[in-house]
């Protein structure tokens, strides 16, 4: 058996001296190293290893005060599931996330998910993981029943585990991740299994496929197993030796692959999932180096083996960007040799206008990364560097440790596959805003050419025509509006993180203020870029801003100022006379901490300790004046 790996992270012949020499005492510097040591390539011992010192540094706690998100996860097995829990834990590690993990007693997730005093219900986990086993799930199911009866105990079937996600969503408030059935069961027909309609290795599938659709329309996440084992090889994560003497559906040497399926999950439901692919040029998307071989002389495009590979990964990645993923080029190069490819070659499938940003140069690729992300004005940790060249691997991630770096394998047909293992890109959901992105982007980059080219700011603000459209949060727009939420850091005033089920009561709840802001101007729609809840502080006349986060790219267009116009006058027509806005230090937020005193807010007179605390009184503030029109959507 050859066991499934984490071959897009690199290997570190240093990694046992680098885990002896973490210090003793829990910190900033030991959780770094950590996260440190969880990128890279692990099997089942080192992962194990890896998760003891985890554990004995921090014990069951969340890190106190360092730069990450902790979370609950419940994990409800039918089977044998401890092998899975270092595996699981060093899969959050490696996306910065400290995992608290539960487990109930063999064979009684039923029980305790159902018995309202159940230590389960105690425990009060954020997220529950069903991690089902295919013998159990498809257990008293007769090979020789007729269809319709084997469809009609499908069905009670789906309806069971329907019943279980509503519990866990519904009373206990959960995120819901379900695990597909390992397909293990031998054929018992063969090339034609699907003619013997109580096959078990036929229902199976037809299992899979209903979960898929049943999640979907209740909103829970998919952990697709199977979709690995058909990747992988079902003797790559199931041997039934181990299933007749542990219970162990899933080989323990699967285990660390596992988990980084379950931490991707859990990162991509928190809003961590990576946001831009930066892309190198020469033997990335071409083979040669077009500085010395001319655009004739590159490899790409049809009559080369070598060339179609490339061919396919650029169709790849432009479809990473029709999915929402923002494109940049990170090239040492002269930019007119480097753009040629994209404007003469008829090969190319990316183009120029794919390409969000375009950085060409000679300077370090560190350094040319930095900027990228300053000009995109995303985070720097939302970035995935990709190049063929080992040394400015090496370099991007000992200079920027916070970048993804995948190892890229010599052979350019099997880039896609690398990428798409990886998981940095992993999403629960898609929304139009997603579909959008690269559009909004090159937007932007025609905005900053305005911006450059105009004599005065204000001149450059009214000539974008800005138009401000609002609306109360609706239920159309849940999963936009959570997505939003819980991936917002740097303008968010509280972070304060919701789930599908808490916008909804938003949404359902009279009297709480709830805004979902547009902003268009003359180059387009710039989406969803601000998001306010205001709730009425109990038995006064005052609201608190329980959510204030905007998106960074329209900063600087006054859309501060004509949100708290829009806010205030919302607020009136709730019957408050006050606001109070408080501020919640995080390690990403620092930009927002004179936002309430620069938009005319004074220290609260009396403050509960719960962050900066400010307030302003309505009857005395005259609205800004902005360049932005607001309409009501």
């Amino acid at each position: 058996m050859s066991a499934p790996e984490l071959s897009w992270l690199p290997s570190r012949p240093d990694w046992s001296d680098a885990l002896r020499s973490i210090g003793n005492t829990p910190g900033p510097k030991e959780w770094s190293a950590l996260v440190s040591l969880a990128n890279v390539r692990l099997d089942f011992v080192s992962t194990l290893r890896l998760d003891r010192r985890l554990v004995k540094l921090f014990g069951d706690a969340p890190p106190t005060g360092l730069a990450t998100r902790s979370l609950r996860l419940a994990v409800l097995g039918s089977s044998t599931v401890d092998h899975l829990f270092s595996a699981i834990r060093v899969g959050a590690l490696r996306r910065g996330l400290w995992t608290s993990l539960y487990k109930t007693d063999y064979g009684q997730y039923s029980q305790e998910l159902f018995d309202k005093n159940s230590e389960l219900r105690r425990w009060k986990p954020e997220t529950v993981l069903f991690s089902l086993d295919a013998r159990h799930l498809l257990g008293g199911f007769g090979v020789n029943e007729p269809a319709d009866e084997v469809n009609a105990r499908l069905d009670r079937q789906i309806e069971i585990l329907v019943n279980c996600w509503r519990v866990a969503r519904e009373q206990l408030g959960c995120r819901v991740i379900q695990q597909t059935a390992l397909p293990i069961f031998p054929a018992l027909l063969g090339n034609n299994e699907h003619r013997l309609a109580g096959s078990p290795a036929r229902l199976v599938g037809q299992l899979n496929s209903r979960l898929r659709e049943h999640a979907d329309a209740e909103g829970v996440d998919i952990l697709a197993v199977d979709d690995k084992v058909a990747a992988d090889g079902l003797n790559a994560w199931h041997d039934p030796m181990l299933w007749h003497r542990a219970k162990q559906e899933i080989h323990p040497a699967a285990s660390p692959v596992y988990g980084d399926l379950v931490g991707r999950i859990l990162a991509a439901q928190q809003g961590l999932s990576s946001k831009c692919i930066v892309l190198d040029l020469d033997n990335t998307l071409w083979g040669g180096v077009i500085g010395d071989d001319g655009l004739n002389g590159i490899i790409l495009g049809q009559g080369s083996s070598l060339g179609e590979a490339f061919v396919m990964f650029q169709k790849y990645v432009k479809d990473l960007s029709t999915r929402g993923v923002i494109l940049a080029v990170c090239s040492k190069n002269d930019e007119a040799n480097a753009l040629e490819p994209f404007e003469k070659h008829p090969e190319m499938v990316l183009r120029r206008s794919d390409i969000a940003c375009f950085s060409a140069s000679w300077q370090d690729k560190a350094s040319a990364i930095r900027d990228i992300a300053k000009q995109l004005n995303i985070g720097i940790d939302s970035l995935v560097f990709v190049d063929d060249n080992p040394f400015e691997r090496n370099i991007v991630r000992r200079e920027l440790p916070m970048v993804a770096v995948p190892e890229m394998p010599q052979d350019p047909s099997l880039y896609p596959a690398t990428i798409s293992a990886a998981g940095y890109f992993e999403s629960v959901g898609l929304t139009s805003e997603d579909l959008a992105r690269t559009q909004q982007y090159q937007a932007n980059s025609l905005r900053e050419a305005l911006k450059v080219s105009a004599s005065d700011v204000d001149g450059y603000l009214k000539s974008l025509g800005m138009e401000m459209r609002w609306s109360r949060f609706q239920q159309i727009d849940s999963q936009r509006i959570v997505q939003l939420i819980n991936k917002t850091n740097q303008f968010n005033l509280t972070t304060r993180r919701y789930s599908e089920e808490e916008v909804s009561a938003v949404i359902a709840a009279p009297g709480i203020l709830s805004l979902q802001i547009r902003l268009v101007d003359q180059f387009g729609d710039n989406g969803i870029i601000a998001l306010v809840i205001g709730r009425v502080v109990d038995d006064t006349t005052a609201i608190e801003i329980d959510t204030w986060l905007m998106s960074c790219r329209v900063l600087g267009r006054q859309v501060e100022q004509a949100t708290l116009n829009l806010v205030v006058e919302e607020a009136k027509r709730l019957g408050a006379d006050r606001l109070i806005g408080r501020y919640r230090p995080t390690a990403k937020n620092r930009m927002v901490e004179n936002h309430y005193p620069n938009l005319g807010f004074s220290p609260c007179t009396v403050s509960d300790g719960d962050g900066q605390c400010w307030e302003l009184t309505l009857a005395e503030r005259a609205p800004s004046s902005t360049f932005i029109k607001i309409i009501e959507a």
